[in-house]
This record gives structure tokens, sequence and C-alpha cells, in this order.
């Protein structure tokens, strides 16, 4: 299953921060998860055939092996350390849930 997490920062975060610690602690720290297949961070760069800006800056693609097991991992005190600075620099994500067709 893949997760897509779709989000802009909150307007007062600092994008350099936020870029830095996605960089240096969040890909790191998800792709060491045994349940997680590939974890990538994307900044958005703009809408196909438009001149417009996509509604999202950032889209996030977790590639989950094991839902259960990801449960458990993300749930331990050192990983909800990570989801609460996440969530310091996200502006009400969206967290979609795929399944291949």
């Amino acid at each position: 299953m893949k997760i897509i997490v779709l989000f802009n920062l909150k307007p007062d975060a600092d994008i350099a921060a936020y870029e830095e610690w996605a960089k240096s602690v969040d890909i790191p720290g998800v792709n060491a998860l045994s349940s997680v297949d590939e974890f990538a961070v994307f900044k958005s760069a703009g809408l196909l055939g438009s001149d417009g800006a996509p509604s999202y800056e950032y889209v996030e693609i977790i590639d989950v092996n094991d839902m259960d097991a990801f449960g458990a991992q993300t749930s331990t005190e050192a990983f909800q350390k990570v989801a609460a600075a996440f969530g310091d620099f996200a502006d009400n994500p969206e967290f979609i849930l795929t399944g291949a067709l």
C-alpha cells in the first residue's frame, strides 16, 4: 500500500528549516522502518500545461509493505517525536491511503 501525503507548510514555517529537517531526520527515519520499502518527499514544481500554482507545496509517498507493522513502528515514543516535528511544519496534511488497481 502507498500512502500519499499532500501538504503545505504553515504560514510561519521556515522553508529551509523544514527541508533540512526532512532530508536529515524525516526521510532517513521513515526509510529505516522495516515496514517501509521506500519513502520520498517531493517539492511541487508546477502544473502540467498550466502557469497556475499547485494546490500543495509538498508530496510524500510512503510505500508500506506491512500496515500492521507500520502502525506499531510509528506508535513508538521515538517516532512520535518525528511526527510531532512534522506537525510543527505541515499545515493540515492529507494522508491518502491507496491500493493498486
